[in-house]
């Protein structure tokens, strides 16, 4: 899947962070919504907008910003 047909970025949208293309939902948004334990379901009915697919997109964004080291401020430590 292209994380490209799903993600955008555009000054005018919430100062341009990376947003669902056609709504004002942030990637930042969607995980945070998982990270507060909501199900793909539970976003899907309250987001009728979304799809499955815009949803894959978000890990597809982040997996390859990942994978460049660019959400690397510093090495991870363990405790």
């Amino acid at each position: 899947m292209d994380w490209r047909f799903y993600i955008e970025s555009n000054d005018l949208i919430l100062i341009g962070k990376p947003v669902i293309k056609g709504t004002r939902l942030s990637v930042e948004h969607i995980i945070n919504l998982f990270a507060s334990g909501w199900t793909e379901q539970q976003i899907l009915d309250n987001y009728p907008r979304l799809s499955k697919e815009s949803l894959q997109a978000v890990f597809g964004y982040i997996q390859e910003f990942l994978k460049d080291g660019l959400f690397y401020n510093e090495p991870l430590r363990s405790a």
